[in-house]
């Protein structure tokens, strides 16, 4: 009996240190992820920021010329 505990503890002891280390490597793909995920996002505030400094232009001159007519 005591010879299947102390089998049974060494494969426990396995089974956790084996989950600590994929735990680890899923919160290292995590952070990544989040990282990527925040420089996507920037440079769609960017891309967005200019695609509407870039219309302002183009309006202001639509304005301009029906004010003539």
């Amino acid at each position: 009996m005591h010879e299947q505990m102390e089998e049974r503890l060494v494969a426990l002891r396995k089974d956790f240190e084996a989950g600590q280390a994929r735990l680890k490597q899923l919160e290292t793909e995590q952070t990544y992820l989040r990282e990527t995920l925040l420089r996507i996002s920037g440079a769609i505030q960017v891309l967005e920021e200019l695609k509407a400094a870039d219309q302002q232009p183009a309006e202001k001159l639509k304005e301009a010329a029906a004010a003539r007519v």
